[in-house]
């Protein structure tokens, strides 16, 4: 591949594809450099450094993970928008599990305040959806919590190999999420404040 057809975008797209293949541990900007059979100074003048661009992929990852979600959740609401918005994003970690790793990379501030499109999206879809679940704040995002680390603790699991159980592992998610709509249907009402130390009488 010509040096001149390089760009940013083709760089950060060629090292999300060996994130894929390899892991994202494996993505160094050596490795990609070989992939377009330049040396590494040639990548330089599109990325700052290696963590520049896990950085990039992030963001891509990003995008691409919240335009797989919005289009399975469109026109949909409750339990149907809860089950295609789950079932878009297990999808989406299953078959990009470099990229989906890359998601979970701490970004600095500015980074995301910078481009802040796939990230406000999130937001919007996410709460939008339980929204129609009638809940509010601080409701929202305890709710939002609990589907992140569920979806995340699930996906991780499964793509590591960490469920050793014969049980189908499409059925135990499906009824996973079933359970998700149940709750968040029924959603508990916050309990009351407990006393603090200093209520507590001495004794």
């Amino acid at each position: 591949m010509a040096r001149a057809g390089l760009t940013a975008q083709r760089v950060t797209l060629a090292a999300a594809d060996l994130a894929d293949t390899a892991g994202l541990d494996h993505v160094t900007v050596s490795a990609v450099a070989r992939g377009f059979g330049v040396k590494d100074a040639s990548l330089y003048s599109h990325v700052r450094s290696l963590q520049d661009l896990r950085h990039r992929i992030a963001l891509l990852a990003a995008g691409e993970l919240v335009d797989e979600i919005a289009a399975a959740v469109a026109g949909r609401s409750g339990r149907d928008a809860l089950i295609a918005f789950a079932d878009a994003y297990r999808a989406y970690a299953l078959a990009h599990p470099g990229r989906y790793a890359a998601t979970q990379l701490q970004l600095p501030p500015e980074l995301v305040t910078a481009d802040p499109v796939a990230f406000r999206r999130t937001y919007e879809l996410t709460y939008g959806m339980l929204r129609g679940y009638g809940l509010s704040e601080p409701d929202l995002t305890d709710a939002v919590r609990l589907l992140r680390s569920t979806f995340h603790g699930f996906v991780n699991l499964e793509a590591t190999g960490g469920f050793g159980h014969p049980r189908d592992v499409a059925q135990s998610w499906r009824r996973a999420v079933e359970a998700l709509h149940v709750l968040l249907a029924h959603w508990p009402a916050m309990p009351p404040a407990g006393p603090t130390r200093e209520d507590t009488p001495a004794p």
